[in-house]
């Protein structure tokens, strides 16, 4: 994260509460769990899935789900759990 309080503020304050459709996206793509850690500018998340839980495919459905924010374009925490994930 950039190092600028009112958007760290925001950020903290969008994840108080998520949206049902956005949960709803998470559980249906396999997410049991998931817990997001914030420290200064730096986050990470860590997930428990199921084995059905595909990265590729969660990427693919937050694209057409207008309810899902993104972030530069993409959900870029599932796509770097994609980019470090093995097969």
């Amino acid at each position: 994260m950039k190092d600028n309080k009112a958007a760290i503020a925001e950020y903290k304050r969008y994840h108080i509460k998520i949206w049902p459709e956005v949960k709803q996206s998470l559980l249906d793509s396999g997410i049991v769990a998931m817990e997001i850690y914030l420290l200064g500018t730096r986050n990470f998340m860590i997930m428990d899935v199921d084995d059905a839980f595909s990265p590729s495919a969660k990427v693919a459905a937050d694209a057409v789900n207008v309810k899902v924010p993104r972030v530069g374009g993409d959900n870029a925490a599932v796509s770097a759990a994609a980019a470090q994930s093995s097969p």
